[in-house]
């Protein structure tokens, strides 16, 4: 166990910043941000033009190194060896948060293993941007970023994934898309979807609807930008799919399962019940009703 405090002695210290960038609208990157990229000794970024122009632009002449995914053992040995020394170094990446579907885990792990101060600044981030006017189920929410480019493989995450009832999050590039979006169909079936791009850009565009809905939109119009992509959860329960998953309950505790985890009627909850013990609903009805007063 080792219990950092962030902020004691900080000035006498090496500090790992995880510094997020604006995901498109550069008005979106906080005060502090900009006020930590000036004040580092070393800004570690996945592409240095990319974070040069930021810099230029909030006018910050703090010396800009690489660090991506090519480079990250070397690069990273160097950076420790900076926060060591007592440097401060801030991570970025080219848009959003580090170590989000970008460079900045194994950096992260590695100053912790040497019981190095890390700090997070907090800032724009893609999928919670896109979750929260998606129009679909916000809590809980199940982020997993990019699926495997091998289409086998593909499937192999969806068919893991589709008994999450968790709202599911990824990202997708544009001359994937379509393919994604049929391997969805076919393994999660026709659910509510929403996939955004260009976010908090002048371009910003949702499509919401079925995926069924939204292949086809895919097929005749261009597909162009990052995508985030919002997938209903299932509303059944992993265990659901075994037959005997309901023989440690109750009855009473059968259908009140249904009742609190479909949020469908006692009646509509009952007839389920009954149908997957084999019972009639008078019988079951009867014990939930009656014989529980």
């Amino acid at each position: 166990m080792w219990q950092q405090k962030s902020f004691e002695n900080e000035e006498h210290k090496g500090i790992l910043y995880l510094v997020p960038t604006p995901i498109g609208n550069l008005e979106d990157m906080s005060f502090r941000a900009i006020r930590i990229l000036k004040e580092a000794d070393v800004i570690a970024a996945e592409d240095t033009r990319n974070t040069k122009k930021l810099c230029n632009y909030f006018e910050i002449d703090t010396p800009v190194v690489s660090y991506h995914e090519h480079n990250k053992e070397s690069s990273g040995e160097k950076l420790i060896q900076k926060v060591k020394e007592g440097q401060k170094v801030a991570v970025v990446s080219d848009a959003g948060m580090p170590a989000i579907s970008d460079p900045g885990y194994e950096l992260v792990m590695e100053a912790i293993s040497e019981k190095m101060t890390v700090v997070p600044l907090p800032g724009a981030n893609a999928a919670l941007t896109a979750l929260i006017a998606s129009g679909i189920s916000c809590q809980p929410f199940y982020f997993y970023g990019f699926l495997n480019r091998s289409k086998k493989d593909k499937r192999a995450e969806l068919e893991v994934l589709k008994k999450q009832m968790a709202t599911l999050i990824f990202y997708e590039s544009p001359h994937r898309l379509k393919e994604t979006l049929s391997i969805m169909l076919e393994i999660l079936g026709n659910r509510k979807i929403a996939i955004c791009r260009e976010l908090t850009k002048k371009y910003e565009e949702f499509i919401r609807g079925t995926l069924e809905e939204v292949i086809a939109w895919a097929q005749k119009d261009e597909i162009r930008g990052e995508f985030c992509i919002l997938i209903e959860g299932s509303d059944v329960p992993a265990e659901e799919d075994s037959n005997s998953w309901w023989q440690q309950l109750s009855l009473e505790e059968h259908i009140n399962h249904y009742i609190s985890v479909k949020c469908i009627s006692s009646k509509d909850a009952i007839k389920q019940t009954a149908k997957d013990r084999g019972l009639s609903k008078r019988e079951v009805y009867q014990a939930y009703h009656i014989d529980n007063n």
